[in-house]
């Protein structure tokens, strides 16, 4: 059988080593004024920037910039918009990480209608629908984690005791494309690596088992991971010698936003909205902290309440596949999914919650903040309980 699905508006995808260098050509199909959002620092010293603004000034573009540092929030969002909404922009081009991304996603769709993004963010205030129109977005990528340049959702946060990590997500948003050049990752540190990475394949097996997935999904959600199997941890070792290593996890990072945009996530994705929230901690050492632990609760979940068996026979190939052992029985292949994600967690130095200011006293507040939308597509629907033992686990 082949049951329906759909599919949610994708960008136009422009992928492999030096397709930077055809970013002038498409800026200038929209026109000759850019607002550029970059990272406050990190990118201005890569020999990449040089390059491209030499690209810019030869093709007669002419641009100003937004920098973001750190995690965006909507007060930088609508600081921004007010500051450019008269510049008569013709796109915006978002080139960094995930939260540079996210930013110039939210930035292009307020630019012209000028109005604050918390008229629409889900869960706080007013939740407005959002009617557009939108500045043509240009997604580039410097990190391989979020995926946000193939999702149609902002993430921007407010940190605090009182603090939230909402979506501004409509499909208007969506990049209209999409590049994305693995050697713009030489530079990343290797503890970007680790964190990014191990978002990236939380997204990609969480969209595999959601309530959610489909065919489509589950073809690119699979070849995703393989990719993230052969890749991710020889490019932590390895840095930039590792070549094919970054191209590998560029794709696998491209997957996971599509998989995530088209099947949803699950309850690593529903603890780290308020973990994000309520401490500083970056997204993707959220994912490398719990990623081990959420992965195990469900396992023991579908099995102690009989249910779900085509889930856990997912989770079973998933583990043959990441140990490259066909031959596992299921108990065992679920035994080494958990094993093995435990061992990047620790080949890669990800910390445990303590260190990073949480404690068990928090662990109720963060588990009442958890059910958002990632929860909803959770394969097995948790008890306060379980959810609580995840945190425990892991601090």
């Amino acid at each position: 059988m082949f049951p329906a699905f759909s599919l949610a508006r994708l960008p136009r995808i422009v992928f492999g080593h030096g397709v930077r260098t055809q970013l002038p050509d498409l800026v200038s199909a929209y026109g000759k004024r850019a607002l550029l959002v970059t990272g406050a620092r990190h990118f201005h010293s890569s020999p990449h920037w040089a390059e491209i603004q030499a690209g810019f000034k030869a093709a007669g573009i002419i641009w100003e910039m937004q920098g973001v540092d750190g995690e965006p929030s909507p007060g930088l969002v609508d600081d921004a918009v007010r500051n450019y909404r008269n510049g008569g922009f013709d796109c915006v081009v978002g080139l960094g990480g995930g939260s540079v991304l996210d930013a110039a996603k939210a930035i292009a769709g307020l630019l012209k209608p000028g109005n604050s993004v918390m008229a629409h963010l889900e869960g706080v205030g007013p939740e407005l629908p959002y009617l557009g129109p939108t500045t043509p977005f240009i997604a580039v990528p410097t990190t391989a984690g979020t995926g946000s340049e193939a999702t149609k959702n902002a993430v921007l946060s407010v940190h605090g005791p009182e603090g939230f990590k909402k979506s501004f997500r409509d499909e208007k948003l969506v990049a209209e494309i999409a590049l994305v050049d693995p050697d713009l990752l030489a530079t990343c540190p290797p503890h970007i690596i680790a964190a990014n990475g191990m978002d990236a394949f939380t997204q990609l097996l969480e969209s595999y088992v959601s309530s959610k997935a489909s065919r489509f999904t589950d073809a690119l959600a699979w070849s995703g991971m393989k990719a993230a199997r052969n890749s991710l941890l020889e490019w932590y070792k390895n840095g930039p010698d590792a070549r094919d290593a970054q191209a590998g996890m560029a794709y696998a990072a491209l997957m996971s936003g599509i998989t995530l945009a088209q099947a949803g996530l699950g309850s690593v994705h529903g603890l780290a909205s308020p973990l994000g929230a309520f401490f500083p901690i970056p997204h993707g050492v959220v994912c490398g902290a719990l990623v081990a632990e959420a992965t195990a609760m469900n396992i023991h979940a579908l099995q102690a309440r009989a249910e779900g068996r085509e889930t856990l026979l997912k989770y079973a190939q998933a583990g043959r596949m990441l140990t490259h052992d066909v031959h596992l029985s299921d108990d065992d292949a679920l035994k080494r999914l958990i094993d093995i994600l435990h061992d990047w967690t620790g080949q890669m130095q990800l910390p445990k919650l303590s260190a990073l200011g949480v404690t068990t006293a928090d662990i109720p507040r963060i588990v009442a903040n958890s059910r958002g939308s990632s929860m909803k597509t959770n394969p097995v629907v948790l008890s306060d309980e379980e959810i609580g033992e995840i945190l425990a686990k892991r601090i």
